[in-house]
Parts: structure tokens; C-alpha cells; sequence
């Protein structure tokens, strides 16, 4: 009876000390879907399974490259990007951590604050030292830059530089392999393109602008495949979708890596499995019309 004690007070302590605590979760911040049904839930969509953030926590851990998807509006969807460095931080050491919404003429800037950061010489305006792009809502963005910056594994440029995106607008280059490059790929990417620009960019013009997508789809990919492992990226859903983005460029540099997709949605959002390997629903922030204001004023 006394060995049987003390075997099962042994595998308690062991079952503890491989499984560390986890952060405590961020509270909901967006308005909408406090009450739906499917608020917070975490799904495998390999197979429907319900997970728990532990059960995500610790298969993400296992994964060499995690790809995140947000929608850039959304708090939420930042407050948990912040919590999954902090519980994957706790589970093992992380490679690095690379982003869409930093170029690589801000890769400098980002070097040196998280040198001076890391000894005590934080600078007097962060954004600026970065030199954050004001498309990105430094209040949404700020809390994960800051606890990045922080820590021992480079935080890396994913994205093009505004000269580079110019070039590709201008003359587009042949985009190569076979998985990125099909009709199914590029009429689905085609009619996000006009939908995102509601509907007012020339025929003409669309053409471009799906090379400027695929093309930074093309960058993060290749950035990712490069990155210390493990490595996690954060960017736009559209991009890091297994059927559209990051994953079928990756095939087609070469990689037989298959990278984990994570995909933050909203309440009420279908997310595919051909998409992702998980989503995590999270609150919805209020309809809004964002074509409203480059529409013509009606007379």
C-alpha cells in the first residue's frame, strides 16, 4: 500500500512538472457574440475534437512552424497571440517570431530596440524607434511587440518593403511552382483582392495587385522556411490559409515541412479544414461597412 502511495504521489509530480501552468486567459474585449455558442471554443478540424487552451498549448509546442491568422482589427485576436507567446514561452524555447506587419528596411530598427530593451535602455518612443507603420494600430499591436522585444529569440521581418511591393505593382514577376500557382488559387485570392478593395479597383489593375498578394505571400514563406525554429508567424488569415497562402508557397520552394495553422475567428465565421488545423473562436466586433466611405456620395 505505502509503494502504491508513493508511486501515484510520484506520477502526480511528474504529470505537474510536465505540464506548467498556464497564463491566465485575456477577457474578451470585442462587443459581439458574448452569448454565442461557440465563444472561446478551440477546435481540431481534422477531425471536430474540442480542445482545451492546454490540449492547443501542447500540440502547438510539438510543431517546428506555427502560422497564426488574425483578422488585424480585431483585440482579441492580439490578446491571444500575446498569451500563446507567453504559454508556448513556458512549454519550450522559442526559435523566433516573425511578422507581416514588419519589412524588412524596419529589420535595423527592430534589431537595436530589442538590444537596448533587453539592457534596461528602453527608447523614449517605441513605435518610433521601430518605425511602426501607422496602418497597424499601435494600440492593438503594442502589448505583443513589448513582451517580444523582451525576450532572448529574434523577432523577424516577414513582409515586403513599400519599394519592393512598387516594383512587383509595376512589373510583375512570374511566380513559379505548381501548388501557389493554379487557377483554383488564383481566381479565389482574385475575388478577395476585389472584394477587400469593394469592388472600385479597374479589371486592369487586379491582375497586379494578386501578384503584390502572392508575392508577399512568396516572402513570408521563404522567411518562415528560413527562420530558427521553433518558429511562429503572425499575419492576416487570407495568408496563412493551407489552401491560398504561406503553406502552398512553402511546398513550392521546396519544403516537405507541412507548417500548423491556427486560424482566430470570429463567432459565427466557417472555417474550413482545407484552410486550417485549428481555429479558436473568439468575440466579434460590430458589423461595419468599410467601403462606406470610397463610395461616391449618392445625390
Amino acid at each position: 500500500m505505502r509503494r502504491y502511495l508513493l508511486l501515484l504521489v510520484l506520477s502526480l509530480a511528474s504529470a505537474c512538472q510536465s505540464s506548467p501552468t498556464l497564463p491566465p486567459l485575456p477577457s474578451w474585449q470585442s462587443p459581439e457574440g458574448r452569448e454565442h455558442a461557440e465563444l472561446g471554443v478551440i477546435k481540431d478540424l481534422n477531425n471536430g475534437q474540442v480542445l482545451t487552451p492546454q490540449q492547443l498549448v501542447h500540440r502547438l509546442a510539438g510543431a517546428t512552424r506555427v502560422l497564426v491568422g488574425e483578422q488585424h482589427d480585431n483585440p482579441d485576436h492580439h490578446a491571444l497571440q500575446l498569451w500563446l507567446l507567453q504559454a508556448l514561452g513556458d512549454q519550450r524555447p522559442q526559435g523566433s517570431l516573425l511578422l507581416e506587419m514588419l519589412t524588412p528596411d524596419q529589420q535595423g530598427r527592430v534589431d537595436f530596440a530589442q538590444r537596448d530593451l533587453r539592457q534596461g535602455k528602453p527608447p523614449a518612443d517605441l513605435p518610433a524607434a521601430l518605425g511602426w507603420q501607422k496602418g497597424w494600430d499601435w494600440t492593438l499591436y503594442g502589448p505583443v511587440m513589448r513582451f517580444a522585444l523582451m525576450q532572448p529569440y529574434p523577432i523577424l521581418s516577414a513582409n515586403l518593403s513599400a519599394v519592393e511591393v512598387g516594383a512587383i505593382y509595376h512589373q510583375r514577376p512570374v511566380l513559379s511552382g505548381v501548388h501557389s500557382t493554379t487557377k483554383g488559387v488564383r481566381n479565389t485570392l482574385l475575388a478577395q483582392v476585389r472584394e477587400s478593395h469593394c469592388g472600385m479597383l479597374p479589371e486592369d489593375a487586379l491582375p497586379a495587385m494578386l501578384a503584390v498578394q502572392q508575392q508577399r505571400d512568396r516572402r513570408m514563406a521563404q522567411r518562415l522556411m528560413d527562420a530558427p525554429a521553433p518558429a511562429l508567424l503572425f499575419a492576416g488569415g487570407y495568408h496563412v490559409r493551407k489552401d491560398l497562402g504561406i503553406p502552398l508557397h512553402m511546398a513550392d520552394l521546396g519544403s516537405d515541412e507541412h507548417p500548423v495553422v491556427l486560424m482566430l475567428a470570429q463567432v459565427g465565421s466557417e472555417v474550413q479544414p482545407a484552410s486550417a488545423d485549428y481555429v479558436w473562436f473568439t468575440a466579434a466586433l460590430p458589423d461595419q461597412d468599410y467601403c462606406a466611405q470610397m463610395r461616391p456620395p449618392s445625390r
